[in-house]
């Protein structure tokens, strides 16, 4: 008779299609809710109840391309502005296939059993051909999305880069309008371009894999100085000596840095999704962090400069959606891409003929 393997993270774990996606106290509540158009102001209303279909909504009215709903969406994110800002902000990120939904999902079902409200903010990979989401991170979180004190918004990332989708900023005040205390901003995990996600969150959680060749990428300066914790996760089965090994190198790397302006330095812990080892470890690591950087101000005046990289961002947005959407922009910009095939001119130089063209407009 054949032994029966050590049970591993590193082994594919089927899918469970017969398991719940929403809370069924909620569906009627949310289907009576979705057959109606209703009104910017109660839009806003419901959604400072604590509503998440309203939450739902709101967020998909400020992340909508349409211009007509741009004045409706910035309406609404005034409207929560007053009533965010009171939450721990948590980014989490790591390369694909390290875990983050599974860690997510078991991470954010322990906050709510202590009587947190979670919000999970997770942006998937785009479709380069239908931009739409191609993992579905709400369907792979089965048991979280089905608890009421939880909210998940799965959204693209489109075209952004550091991972995160372009409104996400916008629908973290949505969330904590709502009355979510802890939001969790997964990452698709692109590696190189980790700043956007880090101007927004409080704690910045890196996820890593031993055992897969992970160890040498992970040593990576940008990205280790950003980190205010690594993670190493599937410490579980067979793996567990090569993640105890991992847990050793990180913290030999993290003697090279200097310390942070926050004061905190940063420490290596090990995780187990499936087996719900090491999560409270985690919480209490960003409970001291926390408390940490509210003693000294810097919780405070890192949200500060968020804001401010906030406001530079949305000019750069606007700017470029202006130029964009403007009708002799458009065929000024179809004519220089001619050009350019033709090679009858050079990308800067059509560059700097928009450029021009578009100020004199």
């Amino acid at each position: 008779m054949a032994k029966p393997s050590k049970k591993s993270a590193l082994s594919e774990r089927e899918s469970n299609p017969g398991s719940p996606t929403i809370n069924p106290a909620s569906r009627q509540k949310i289907k009576a809710f979705r057959k109606k158009e209703i009104e910017v102001e109660e839009l806003i209303h419901r959604l400072l109840k604590g509503d998440k279909t309203a939450l739902g909504r709101a967020i998909t009215l400020v992340e909508s391309q349409q211009p007509d709903h741009l004045a409706k969406a910035e309406k609404v994110v005034e409207a929560c502005l007053p009533h965010a800002h009171q939450s721990v902000r948590i980014g989490i990120t790591g390369v694909p296939g390290v875990g983050k939904s599974t860690f997510i999902e078991a991470f954010g079902s322990y906050l709510v059993g202590k009587g947190k409200k979670v919000a999970v903010l997770a942006v998937d990979p785009s479709s380069t051909v239908s931009h739409g989401s191609i993992l579905g991170d709400k369907t792979r979180m089965e048991k979280l999305v089905t608890l009421e004190n939880a909210f998940i918004r799965p959204s693209p990332s489109g075209e952004s880069l550091g991972g995160v989708a372009q409104k996400t900023r916008e629908s973290i005040i949505l969330c904590e309008a709502a009355g979510f205390d802890v939001l969790l901003i997964e990452t698709v995990g692109v590696g190189q371009s980790e700043t956007t996600v880090h101007s927004m969150t409080d704690f910045f959680l890196l996820l890593k894999l031993a055992g897969a060749g992970d160890e040498l990428q992970g040593i990576k300066r940008g990205i280790i100085e950003m980190a205010d914790a690594i993670v190493i996760n599937k410490a579980d089965g067979e793996n567990q000596k090569a993640a105890r090994e991992a847990r050793l190198e990180f913290k030999r790397a993290l003697h090279l840095y200097p310390p942070k302006q926050s004061g905190w330095r940063p420490k290596v812990l090990l995780s187990s999704a499936i087996e719900n080892t090491g999560i409270p470890e985690i919480w209490e690591l960003i409970e001291e962090f926390t408390g940490l950087t509210k003693g000294n101000n810097y919780f405070e005046h890192n949200r500060h400069e968020q804001n401010k990289f906030w406001l530079l961002q949305t000019i750069n947005e606007h700017l470029k959606s202006r130029f964009y959407r403007h009708p002799e922009m458009k065929k000024a910009l179809q004519k220089q891409l001619q050009a350019i095939e033709n090679n009858e001119t050079s990308p800067f130089a059509a560059a700097a003929f928009l450029l021009k063209k578009y100020d004199e407009l």
